[in-house]
């Protein structure tokens, strides 16, 4: 089975994977676009078959927690240079792409709204240094918070202000409106306050996006890091033996298309090891084909056993 798995094409089987998931994403509600996270991720002491790291790119929809595109991204390359082949095959009309500041970029900008007639909500760093000057410049203190969220959780108590200013003239193309994000965090038992300041860009206006849709993109975007927390955590993967060839991103396929399809059938999944079907739990392979297994079957409301070869039904074999 590992030379099986290291023998997959990984883009044909994401490119399949990701379809069919696609499929069966919920319509977005009234008045609020579809938005799509991506973000790249590297598989901990993965080789791939040109002997460096191997370090995915994946976008991730918001709402359903599915992955409906990934692509490896070689050593030779970066991640922005793997951007626009990633959602190149996706239908992104009217959807929203967030993305952390190493995508900020004038090319996908112009992909996204020209090629994709799509949307984006992109942070703004260090990394960009005249546009961060310019959205840190405007005056922030004079312009009111219009959508403030706290919340409890992780041993912290964190509180999110945001702000938008419409802007003409950004060096950006196509960006439309300034975000100023501040959040506040205290961790539970203490008295001090940290606070962090985010700046961001949008194409959308304000009659396409009001403030708590933006807001709602961005909590949103975390969706993918809890993916990716999921299955460093439930799914083994960073302590995955598997470690060489194409097998490392055919699993990392695998794991997405499970998380898929269980969260397509309700499972709202927790970080953690309570999700252990396989009476061996040390072991991630098997346990992932179980949950393939189980999954496929609970999705076609299978009830019977799986089927020999000679047509009977083989009873004594453990599926």
């Amino acid at each position: 089975m590992r030379r099986t798995l290291g023998r997959l094409d990984g883009d044909a089987l994401d490119a399949v994977a990701g379809a069919w998931l696609a499929d069966r994403l919920r319509p977005p509600g009234p008045r609020h676009r579809r938005a799509v996270a991506v973000d790249g991720k590297s598989l901990r002491s993965a080789i791939g078959p040109d002997g460096r790291p191997v370090h995915l790119l994946a976008a991730l929809d918001h709402t359903d927690g599915m992955v409906l595109a990934q692509l490896a991204v070689e050593g030779t390359t970066s991640e922005i240079s793997r951007f626009q082949p990633l959602l190149d095959a996706l239908d992104l009309a009217e959807v929203v792409i967030t993305a952390d500041a190493m995508h900020t970029q004038r090319e996908a900008a112009e992909f996204l709204v020209t090629g994709k007639q799509a949307g984006y909500l992109l942070i703004v760093k260090g990394d960009q240094p005249g546009l961060h000057a310019q959205l840190k410049a405007l005056p922030w203190r004079d312009i009111p918070v219009l959508d403030r969220t706290c919340g409890q959780g992780h041993g912290r108590v964190e509180v999110r202000t945001l702000k938008v200013a419409t802007v003409p003239g950004l060096n950006f193309p196509h960006a439309a409106q300034a975000i100023h994000v501040t959040r506040r965090v205290r961790p539970l038992g203490q008295r001090r306050w940290r606070t962090v300041t985010v700046y961001a860009i949008t194409n959308l206006t304000g009659l396409q996006a009001s403030p708590t849709h933006l807001a709602d993109y961005i909590r949103g975007h975390w969706a993918i890091e809890a993916l990716h927390h999921i299955r460093d955590t439930t799914f083994s993967e960073d302590t995955s033996r598997i470690r060489t060839s194409n097998a490392p991103r055919t699993m990392a396929s695998l794991r997405n298309l499970v998380i898929g399809i269980l969260r397509n059938r309700g499972w709202t999944p927790a970080p953690g090891p309570a999700l252990h079907p396989h009476p061996a739990p040390r072991r991630p392979l098997a346990r992932l084909v179980a949950l393939c297994l189980w999954s496929f079957s609970a999705c076609s409301g299978a009830r019977e056993p799986v089927e020999a070869q000679g047509g009977r039904a083989d009873r004594h074999r453990d599926p």
